[in-house]
């Protein structure tokens, strides 16, 4: 089973890339955010309490976000392997999900990083939020703390997974395909 953790800052094309990898080897593909979201839409009551969190741009706390990524793993039981989105963001998240599937009798294979530079992400995220109807994608001050949530709390995962031989690391700017055959490079020659 293939096990996959993608992470980057906001806007460095986790989704495109996760969408990708999903279709290419038949994964299934869990976004926190794409959870979280419907949440919010359907405005259940995880979705109410997400939902204030969310428009601060701070990280939801991890008991709720394990709880609903536990739920949806739990979803698929005949998949070929996951693609994990936007999860774990904390060294504590990271361990909690490493306990849960090996309850599964599964583990990460391995994580990638797409990398950019913080202006190329800010101004990708802002023009996304002229279309996507994301307010977290429109106001220059909530991305600039997402960046920074990432630096403080999800940036350590590196030293986590490289102790385990599992971080990865590639350039995420330029063209969708040709980033998309860097991952493959990843998968293909680990």
């Amino acid at each position: 089973m293939l096990n996959i953790v993608i992470f980057g800052k906001p806007g460095a094309g986790k989704g495109t890339q996760a969408e990708f990898l999903k279709s290419k080897y038949n994964l299934t593909h869990i976004s926190t955010g794409d959870l979280f979201r419907h949440h919010i839409v359907k405005k259940t009551s995880l979705g109410l309490k997400v939902t204030s969190i969310l428009e601060n741009g701070d990280l939801v706390p991890d008991k709720l976000t394990i709880e609903i990524l536990e739920n949806e793993v739990k979803k698929h039981k005949k998949t070929n392997g996951f693609i994990f989105d936007g999860f774990p963001r904390t060294i504590n998240q990271a361990k909690k999900l490493d306990e849960f599937l090996k309850l599964l009798s599964m583990k990460i294979s391995f994580t990638i990083a797409l990398e950019a530079e913080d202006e190329i992400l800010l101004q990708r995220l802002l023009k996304r939020g002229e279309t996507s109807g994301r307010s977290d994608d429109t106001d220059k001050e909530k991305i600039l703390n997402r960046f920074k949530e990432y630096t403080d709390k999800t940036f350590p995962l590196k030293e986590f997974y490289s102790k385990q031989n599992k971080f990865f690391s590639i350039n995420g700017v330029g063209d969708i395909k040709v980033i998309s055959k860097r991952l493959i490079s990843i998968i293909e020659n680990k």
